[in-house]
């Protein structure tokens, strides 16, 4: 079976590790890859965002299935020049990717079909927002939010009407994240525990994926900026039974249900970010594809084949289809280069990869890594490595995953240590 991966990150590198531990053997091809995907799969030197180049090489070496990481070029319409050519995709038509590329419509979607979420208003207006901002509806701290996609970083929570009034002049100005930023939305803050979900959805039916915990911020404590992601773990602690089941019948079956009867159906992963709130749990976010780095944690964790997974999704049939997970668990521990997420220097050395994966339970995804001109490891973006370890539960995998990130370093490394700290004495919620 022959399959075209797109995407070079660190979700990426963990697809690639998963498909190619396929049992059917499968030849795979990633476009463009990283210096670790390479070790499961062949480069292609075609970028994740060039739709037509993609669908020309897909349809030139006769793949059998397309498996889409970023989202990006799935809100650009790949999986639909894909399916209209008659190849297989995991990934969402641009339609139903809109519920991650445009905010505002996503808020609105739960509007209409009466899902939890915050209040919100949107606005594409300076004066309009300003005015808003600046009257008595206005509660503090709010969030605001950039309309369009900002590789996770356009959310700010702003703790005063001038702090909020700056957001929104530096998004609607196009300073801050260009067109992204020139329709906004304005919600209310909302306090409680925040929780990752993912499911698959054939266009009709979902299926529930193991639950996982993000952590956003670049510092200790959730300290400092937001970025696209730090660290993560799975199982949550926060979800147990009887949440995921509220979860499944008040935010996920409505979610695929309302697309499918707005001419949408969402065939691909579906992400729900969810703050569990003392009212209730409500909807934070909508992706419209595997989290990064959630990805990480959760792949390692299936008790059988993700080729299989992905495959029944594609071809819009998951009936029959329970996944199946390992008692193990598992924790994520991202390391950055310096300046991250403002800025990111590039070029840096990498040593200690092979000696933290001769531990046991390691896996190290690359996210952004090239190869020098004299072929070594080198630095290439913000988020450099994805350190996943499995281990008998949180505190053991825990332990493994920062045993093996201290054996790794280069030059300006940066990494959060207190991932899973907050739930290593917690009740397991899966």
């Amino acid at each position: 079976m022959k399959v075209l991966l797109v995407g070079g990150g660190g979700r990426e590198s963990a697809l690639a590790w998963a498909l190619s531990r396929s049992t059917r053997r499968p030849d795979i091809e990633c476009a463009p890859g990283n210096a670790g995907i390479e070790r499961h799969a062949r480069r292609v030197p075609i970028a994740a965002d060039d739709v037509a180049g993609l669908v020309a090489h897909a349809r030139r070496q006769r793949h059998d299935l397309v498996v889409v990481g970023p989202e990006v070029p799935l809100t650009r319409g790949l999986a639909d020049r894909l399916r209209e050519a008659g190849i297989a995709v995991f990934g969402p038509d641009a339609a139903a990717a809109e519920v991650e590329g445009s905010k505002a419509f996503s808020k609105s979607f739960m509007a209409r079909h009466d899902i939890p979420t915050a209040r919100f208003d949107v606005f594409d207006d300076l004066a309009a927002a300003s005015s808003f901002l600046d009257g008595g509806d206005a509660s503090y701290p709010l969030v605001v939010k950039a309309d369009g996609l900002a590789s996770g970083k356009g959310v700010v929570i702003a703790d005063s009407a001038a702090a909020a009034r700056a957001a929104a002049t530096d998004m609607l100005t196009g300073r801050a994240f260009g067109d992204a930023g020139r329709r906004i939305v304005v919600e209310e803050m909302l306090s409680g525990r925040e929780v990752s979900w993912f499911v698959l959805c054939d266009g009709e039916r979902f299926v529930e994926l193991a639950p996982c915990q993000d952590y956003k911020r670049v510092g200790d404590g959730d300290r400092g900026p937001n970025t696209g992601g730090m660290g993560t773990y799975s199982p949550s602690a926060w979800l147990d039974a009887a949440m995921r089941e509220r979860l499944a019948r008040t935010i996920v079956a409505p979610t695929v249900a309302g697309l499918a009867s707005e001419g949408r159906p969402f065939r691909g992963v579906l992400f729900v970010g969810v703050m569990l709130t003392p009212s209730g749990p409500k909807v934070l976010e909508y992706n419209a594809r595997f989290g990064d780095p959630e990805t990480q944690v959760l792949l390692p964790r299936l008790d059988g084949d993700w080729l299989d997974l992905l495959e029944a999704t594609a071809r819009g049939d998951l009936r029959g289809v329970v996944p199946g997970w390992r008692d193990d668990a598992a924790v994520c521990v991202v390391m950055t280069s310096r300046g991250y997420p403002e800025r990111s220097a590039t070029g840096s050395r990498i040593e200690g990869i092979e000696a933290a994966e001769s531990l046991a339970g390691i896996q190290v995804f690359h996210a952004g890594t090239e190869r020098d001109a004299t072929g070594r490891v080198v630095t290439a973006g913000g988020r450099v490595l994805g350190v996943t370890a499995l281990g008998g539960d949180l505190s053991s995998a825990r332990s493994r995953a920062y045993e093996a990130v201290a054996r790794i370093r280069w030059d300006g490394e940066h990494h959060r240590s207190d991932i899973a700290a907050d739930a290593v004495s917690a009740p397991r919620g899966a």
